[in-house]
């Protein structure tokens, strides 16, 4: 059999699937494109996680595009972290040029420019619908591990929210729970030291300078109310499509400790939520992270290892994540190796350091006849990767070059006015952009503390008052009243004395005189 019918029915085996499945491009090989050769993605697998790498330019950005809107189309809810501002031109329809029409004619598809319903959410003062979430939702473990505490800190943090639960005091935002560790340190410390056990005055100081090193990064604006709910990231449009929120975090390329901060919380928050599905037609919902290699990159190894725990156990709730990221290395191997679906595009070799990581990634791919994937990684073209997923039985598919199918809405973005429209028309932006401050343990200690001072202070100036009046000794302790005391009694006295011939020396008379 010749080498192009095998490769053609080694596609076809591999990638066509008993489920639901949306084609996402067309195989290659030796740089001819086979229509009939079709790629597709497989829904009921869309829960298992996967990676879309490739250098910059080289088309990762409008994949993941072009994945949101067929996902959209089969009813699937997207959320979608635009690190770069440049996705939020998917709620706007596309327009048609030279390029499209040939990528089209190679994949011998009609283009129909297509707008997607589309929510626009921010972390920031950005425009959009804020997400936020209270310190209480993290709780003290999740915590510790995005503060980076040692053990001996995660528990003075646990002992903390435990006496706040105690003590009916509300950790709502940072600002709450500096107050209440500044309390544990100081004016609270024998309180709490005599229900809860010892307390270090050193770890309270290192814990609040962890604190606000996360307030540096602008963690001010994400904790607080009103908490997001995750259900709001699972509608359906009125069409029936899925709805496709676009957390635009722009302004957290150079605030990486937020960014992972949001995410792992993002993340504990729906495996908390999610109910068990076990295997499911189609994910509840797919998370599809760009720029991947800042939820890592100042993520410490107790965190790592959080984030890898929910990626394991997530996928049991009907949730998929997607990693998009410059290079697979990028991505730490325990989460790596729960990737099913692969999408890898270009790499470039400029140096001996970028050709070892081409041969370690050619390496994680299933081998195959038809290409040298150490070599055809360096030479794909723009809009074109090697394709590998997990099937419904969990094996791996064949590795294919393909040329992707391209985005149907805009690949720009959304002018200002079109995103104020978007916002203006948002039910969540009504729900959750209203500032709320309730009240919680800042105001409920600040005002124990003050009516505890003005209580002190009010028993120092009873007490003082008593010590004056016990030293003065009433009306007749007067110094005045003593002093013409004193001297009536001296008169009196003396008047006596003279009476009784005994008042004082007198003179003699000399004799001669």
């Amino acid at each position: 059999m010749a080498k192009k019918e095998t490769f053609l029915q080694a596609v076809k085996e591999g990638y066509t699937f008993k489920g639901e499945s949306v084609k996402i491009g067309a195989a290659v090989l030796d740089g001819e494109v086979l229509t009939d050769a079709g790629v597709y993605l497989p829904l009921k697998t869309m829960n298992r996680h996967g990676l879309i790498a490739g250098a910059t330019g080289t088309g990762k950005t409008k994949t993941l595009q072009v994945m949101s809107e067929f996902l959209s189309d089969a009813s699937v809810p997207v959320l979608l972290m635009d690190i770069k501002g440049d996705l939020s031109g998917i709620a706007a329809a596309g327009t048609l040029n030279d390029k499209l029409a040939e990528r089209c004619q190679k994949l011998n598809l009609t283009y129909s420019p297509t707008a997607f319903p589309t929510e626009l959410m921010t972390l920031s003062d950005q425009k959009g619908v804020r997400l936020r979430a209270t310190v209480s939702e993290f709780g003290p473990v999740l915590l510790s591990k995005i503060l980076g505490l040692n053990d001996t800190q995660g528990g003075l943090v646990a002992m903390i929210f435990k006496y706040c639960d105690d003590s009916k005091l509300p950790l709502l935002d940072l600002k709450d729970f500096i107050k209440v560790l500044q309390f544990t340190g100081d004016e609270g410390k024998a309180e709490l030291e005599k229900a809860y056990g010892k307390i270090s005055t050193t770890s309270t100081g290192t814990i609040l300078r962890k604190v606000v090193e996360l307030q540096q990064q602008g963690a001010d604006v994400f904790f607080g109310e009103k908490s997001f709910e995750v259900d709001d990231l699972m509608r359906i449009s009125d069409d029936g499509r899925g709805m496709i929120s676009v957390l635009r975090v722009t302004d957290l390329q150079d605030r990486p400790k937020l960014f992972s901060t949001f995410m792992l919380q993002m993340l504990a928050e729906l495996y908390a939520t999610c109910p068990e599905e076990g295997d499911l037609d189609k994910p509840k919902l797919v998370m599809i992270i760009d720029e991947a290699h800042l939820v890592f990159q100042e993520a410490s190894a107790a965190l790592l290892q959080q984030i890898e725990t929910i990626i394991k156990l997530i996928r049991s709730k009907g949730v998929g994540i997607f990693f998009c990221t410059q290079n697979p290395m990028d991505i730490p191997s325990g989460v790596l190796g729960q990737l099913g679906l692969k999408i890898q595009h270009a790499l470039r070799a400029f140096t001996a350091a970028d050709r070892k990581v081409i041969k370690q990634t050619a390496e994680n791919y299933p081998e195959t006849e038809f290409y040298t994937t150490e070599d055809l990684i360096t030479g794909l073209g723009i809009g074109e990767a090697l394709i590998t997923m997990l099937n419904e039985k969990g094996i791996p598919t064949p590795l294919v070059h393909t040329m992707l199918c391209a985005p149907r809405s805009r690949m720009d973005i959304l002018a200002e006015g079109e995103i104020e429209n978007i916002i203006s028309k948002s039910k969540l932006a009504v729900k959750y952009n209203t500032v709320v401050d309730s009240e919680s343990a800042y105001e409920i200690l600040t005002a124990k503390l003050e009516e505890a001072a003005e209580k002190s202070a009010g028993e120092a100036e009873a007490k003082a008052e008593e010590k004056k009046e016990s030293k003065g000794g009433g009306f007749f302790d007067n110094p005045i009243l003593k002093q013409v005391g004193r001297t009536a009694a001296t008169l009196i006295t003396r008047g006596l004395l003279g009476a009784l011939g005994l008042g004082g020396r007198s003179r003699k008379k000399s004799s001669w005189f």
